[in-house]
């Protein structure tokens, strides 16, 4: 299984375009060692040619244009995407489609309720019907496995997460499964696994299992502290209220990660305000001795 890190960022990506937060200033000034990052997304293969992308970032053009095997060139119009999966239907991860509207018609794998965020509070099923189609919608059963035709030995197994519905779902104060997932991904061939959840706001028992028998775990990197955005003058939600879990404190992500034997552990969908992405704090050196990775921009990752 190929993985590419397509953008590794948060909502806004890093330095995000308003915010004079410590770490987007200092970026901006060069006086903190640290690297730009786009809004999360990825995408993955079985051999290299085809490809699925999990989640349609806003910045999936320079995206699309940082890797190569994306636009192979092989006719007039060409592209390496084959199909999307939708791990949810927040803005970050699913406006990137409009800007594939080009190439439609898309066939996207999502869940019931995020089809139906998707078709009401904020229509881009609906919008991109006028483009050939638009997206062909694969409904994503909570239960059991599914697999994409363009690349069928890859099986892609759904877990519904506990996290938070965005704020024009018609369901955002009325959680239901299926508003967040996280996927196991596994190579038919190579046995390799992948554990992916960008978004992922608390770990139980029977998810811990999980986690435990993936190679590789790409999972939420959005804050370290829990009160990240007030600390940092930006915002008064806490990480739970946003659904996320944070890395630093009791219960936290790198408690979770660290009774784990996962061979890798890489955190993803990094908030701008997070000390992690300054290469020089503390905060990052505590990942390196926990032998946990930050995801980048255009990594790489084979199992």
């Amino acid at each position: 299984m190929f993985i590419q890190i397509l953008g590794s960022a948060a909502g806004g990506g890093f330095p995000q375009w308003n915010c004079n937060c410590a770490n987007c200033h200092g970026l901006r000034s060069g006086t903190l060692r640290a690297t730009p990052r786009t809004q999360s997304s990825i995408a993955l293969s079985d051999d290299g040619v085809n490809w699925v992308l999990c989640n349609a970032s806003p910045d999936i053009r320079a995206q699309l244009q940082s890797f190569a095997p994306l636009q192979p060139g092989r006719a007039l119009r060409d592209t390496g995407i084959q199909a999307v999966v939708l791990l949810d239907s927040q803005i970050d991860h699913t406006t990137g489609l409009l800007s594939l509207r080009e190439g439609c018609p898309h066939p996207v794998w999502c869940t019931e309720m995020v089809h139906q965020d998707l078709t009401s509070g904020f229509p881009l099923f609906n919008m991109l019907e006028h483009w050939n189609g638009g997206l062909l919608w694969n409904r994503i059963e909570l239960t059991g496995h599914f697999t994409v035709p363009a690349c069928p030995n890859l099986r892609f197994t759904p877990l519904p997460l506990r996290s938070a519905a965005p704020p024009y779902s018609p369901h955002r104060f009325d959680p239901h499964p299926g508003d967040n997932i996280g996927l196991v991904v596994e190579d038919l061939r190579t046995g390799g696994t992948l554990f992916y959840a960008p978004g992922l706001g608390q770990v139980d028992e029977a998810l811990l299992a999980t986690m435990a028998s993936a190679d590789c775990l790409l999972v939420d990197g959005t804050l370290w502290s829990d009160d990240e955005m007030q600390r940092r003058g930006v915002g008064m939600r806490t990480g739970r209220e946003m659904g996320h879990l944070a890395q630093h404190g009791p219960g936290g992500m790198l408690d979770v990660l660290e009774g784990l034997p996962t061979p890798r552990k890489v955190l993803i969908h990094i908030n701008n305000t997070n000390p992690i992405l300054d290469e020089d704090s503390p905060e990052r050196a505590e990942l390196v001795r926990r032998n946990v990775e930050v995801a980048f921009d255009g990594m790489s990752i084979e199992l």
